[in-house]
């Protein structure tokens, strides 16, 4: 979600900086990129380091909190995520958003797109392991009743990326703040701005040709759209 649906990293680095340094810490840019992606619990303990007081569910509380009065005023979407999404709901795929972000958050999130994106939403306190385990890609997968290996997932973060390429669905990194690697276990978008479902389909069958569960003419995949939390 943030990232790759919504632009909201911003939001979050002005949050930690706020937080940490209202408890005499210092927080910089490069701690900032450090903590993109990684799931809300594990963030936290990070914050601690820097001389938070506040418990493990204060602090996430307090940054969704925060992340959401700035989302009210205004909601930064990233170019052609939601035209992808609306091209795909008309086809009649599955779709899931899978983020580290709380429930409730990208469930504001959600409301805001305008029409029925998704069938069903993931959040940090939805699972027990965080990205980069692939748990929150494989229970979105189980929960919509489709093979994860019949699923591609959009991720611009390297936890999120590494999640979903170990749950084994088709994966696509689009970087944002975060630098992304070439390796042949993805492929690297530079943006959704223009991308279809034929784009999609395109590349499926291109990444499950070798498989031997591959299907040369398939129907369309479930897409996972992500991006981790902050």
């Amino acid at each position: 979600m943030d990232g790759t649906l919504v632009d909201t990293e911003g939001y979050w680095m002005a949050a930690e900086t706020e937080l940490i340094e209202a408890h005499g810490g210092r927080w910089s840019p490069q701690d900032a990129l450090a903590v993109v992606g990684m799931g809300l619990v594990e963030a936290a303990e990070i914050f601690k380091s820097h001389g938070v007081t506040l418990t493990t569910r204060e602090i996430i509380d307090w940054m969704t909190d925060r992340v959401m009065q700035q989302v009210e005023t205004s909601v930064p979407w990233r170019p052609g995520a939601r035209e992808l999404l609306a091209e795909l709901r008309e086809a009649g795929i599955s779709t899931a958003l899978v983020t580290m972000s709380e429930h409730r958050m990208a469930a504001k999130i959600v409301e805001a797109i305008g029409f029925a994106a998704f069938d069903l939403i993931i959040g940090g306190d939805d699972v027990s392991r965080a990205k980069p385990d692939p748990e929150p890609y494989l229970l979105a997968a189980r929960t919509l009743g489709v093979d994860i290996s019949q699923c591609i997932a959009l991720e611009d973060s390297v936890p999120g990326l590494r999640s979903a390429v170990a749950s084994g669905a088709v994966s696509i990194g689009i970087p944002l703040h975060a630098v992304l690697a070439p390796a042949s276990s993805h492929t690297l978008w530079e943006s959704l701005d223009g991308k279809t479902l034929a784009d999609l389909l395109t590349l499926f069958v291109e990444q499950t040709a070798d498989s031997p569960h591959a299907i040369h003419a398939p129907p369309a995949p479930s897409i996972s759209e992500d991006a981790s939390h902050v």
